[in-house]
């Protein structure tokens, strides 16, 4: 992940791995936001047996912390457990707060799922493991609809729960806590190649998304208002 003209810098806390770049260092104060946002969410689970462990939506709770509140309407949405969106509301909730800080310039990944405000466009690569069309393509971002989330899930690379087989399922939505959560609710559809075309049909159902891509072994599914292009990595 490089753009010119940004730092790059790395923040990790227990599970959160944080690789972000901006116009400076914020190093220091977002190793504080992650502590806080984590408590945040430790605690609400602490009190809120099953919050952890839930593979269903769980109901809105208008006293919970914001970004726990953000997991389960994007959660909810999406048809997962609340669990499913943590990554992508992390990065989501880091990514906002460096914006205010900084020349606006900002993107956030964490473990595959990226909070991206950028001023011209770029290209985000999808990794898809063992296929042969891991790293050959990538979505062409232009800045219009910033800020924005991409995020992937898969079956086949990494250490994140699916129960699917995908090799890689990426999803674009404003909101990148939803963009994560659906990511793993189409992840855990796909379990061969030919679960492909049902996979783009139920995404086409989930409202805030625009678009998204699966890719299993050598076949590859696109829909939405995304631009899939060509790489040489």
């Amino acid at each position: 992940m490089a753009r010119n003209g940004l730092t790059g810098f790395q923040v990790r806390h227990q599970e959160t791995d944080l690789h972000i770049q901006a116009d400076r260092n914020l190093e220091n104060e977002v190793s504080t936001w992650v502590i806080e946002v984590r408590l945040s969410i430790e605690d609400y689970a602490r009190s809120h047996p099953g919050f952890l462990e839930s593979y269903i939506p769980l109901p809105d709770d208008p006293f919970a912390p914001a970004i726990v509140r953000d997991m389960l309407a994007s959660s909810e949405t999406a048809g997962v457990g609340p669990m499913a969106a943590v990554a992508g509301a992390i990065a989501q909730h880091i990514g906002k707060k460096c914006v205010k800080l900084t020349s606006g310039e900002v993107i956030v990944e964490n473990g595959g799922d990226i909070f991206l405000r950028v001023l011209e466009p770029i290209t985000s690569a999808i990794w898809a493991g063992t296929s042969p069309l891991s790293g050959r393509v990538g979505i062409a971002v232009a800045p219009g609809r910033m800020p924005l989330g991409i995020c992937t899930s898969s079956g086949t690379v990494g250490h994140s729960r699916s129960l699917g087989k995908a090799d890689a399922v990426t999803v674009v939505s404003q909101s990148v806590s939803l963009a994560d959560a659906t990511a793993t609710s189409i992840g855990n559809m796909v379990k061969i190649e030919k679960d492909i075309d049902s996979g783009l049909n139920a995404l086409q159902e989930i409202p805030g998304i625009l678009g998204g891509v699966i890719i299993k072994g050598t076949k590859l599914g696109i829909w939405g208002q995304i631009e899939l292009v060509p790489l040489n990595l």
